[in-house]
């Protein structure tokens, strides 16, 4: 990409959207566009191909999905099915017809078969049975992947993808019922130590193993891989490093000052045992992670403290 070069980024309000554009800016790139869902309809076809033919966007990067958590996912099934694909038929087939130099589709670690051998490794894509509670929105990334190598093998087009691990950071959901497990501790530990709680209470052993990245980290390896990466296959994005429920939860505790009882609940699930990223591939290529987990929890619970802040102001 040349710093003239005219980006859209699809989805820019969203956590990964914004780090992308945060990115771009930071590398000197001014031409990029952005349109809000109010201004432009993804799900609309029409829409989108007059978008693309009066903007003319020489990349794209596709980050704009409609996207919750367990309880929304399992909930919305249709929801999450219809919309997503439509956003990304829409978009992949405008920037085919309309002759983008290259496309960036970011899908999710969620298109592996549930009972993966770890850690997971690209080739393990359609290998088994998938979640049964997020396969509308696993389905529908998969079809997106699918797109982008018909389109490359019919038409040639330079459409790639990437499949990052658990994200966090700046711009996060930390509602308790819809979020992530790590926004969902920063904001209990948080609100501990606001209340004076004497203990907080997570669900399961504490034992299962999880993969986290800082959001910053995957529109670094984003701009990487649209510099640098034109295969066909898709390529996993985490750091190669994994921590127990129970080691993440001390950190989180440690971060934001909380300092009595961590009390584990096994009579609630774990969930999957283990769950870890092979990002081997992209190691390979010469991009490596830059931010800790710790840091990052630094940095992610400034930025909860300041929407937090910014919500009391408004109410």
């Amino acid at each position: 990409m040349k710093q003239n070069s005219k980006i859209y980024v699809a989805g820019h309000r969203g956590m990964v959207g914004s780090a992308l554009v945060r990115k771009l800016k930071a590398e000197g790139y001014q031409n990029i566009i952005t349109k809000t869902s109010s201004q432009l309809d993804l799900r609309n076809q029409q829409a989108v191909n007059d978008f693309f033919e009066t903007e003319a966007p020489e990349y794209v990067f596709l980050a704009a999905a409609k996207v919750g958590g367990i309880v929304a996912n399992n909930t919305y099934r249709a929801d999450f099915l219809y919309e997503n694909l439509m956003i990304e038929a829409n978009i992949i087939h405008a920037a085919y017809r309309n002759k983008v130099t290259k496309l960036l589709f970011l899908g999710s670690s969620c298109i592996y078969p549930k009972m993966a051998p770890q850690p997971i490794k690209e080739g393990y894509l359609l290998t088994g049975l998938l979640e049964q509670t997020n396969e509308p929105y696993a389905i529908a990334k998969i079809a997106g992947i699918k797109l982008c190598e018909a389109y490359r093998d019919q038409y040639g087009c330079n459409f790639i993808s990437a499949m990052p691990t658990n994200l966090y950071g700046q711009g996060d959901n930390y509602h308790l019922q819809n979020s992530h497990v790590l926004p969902a501790l920063i904001r209990k530990f948080d609100t501990a130590v606001k209340e004076n709680l004497p203990e907080v209470e997570i669900w399961g052993t504490g034992k299962p193993l999880r993969e986290f990245m800082y959001v910053d980290d995957l529109a670094d390896a984003s701009f990487f891989l649209m510099n640098n990466y034109d295969e066909k296959e898709f390529v996993n994005v985490g750091t190669g490093e994994e921590v127990t429920i129970k080691e993440l939860a001390e950190t989180v505790a440690k971060v934001t000052g909380y300092k009595d009882a961590i009390v584990f609940n096994t009579e609630k699930p774990d969930g999957t045992p283990r769950k870890l990223m092979d990002s081997s591939k992209l190691h390979a290529l010469g991009w490596k992670h830059q931010v800790s987990l710790e840091e990052g929890l630094k940095k992610a619970y400034g930025h909860y403290l300041k929407e937090k802040e910014g919500a009391l102001k408004e109410a």
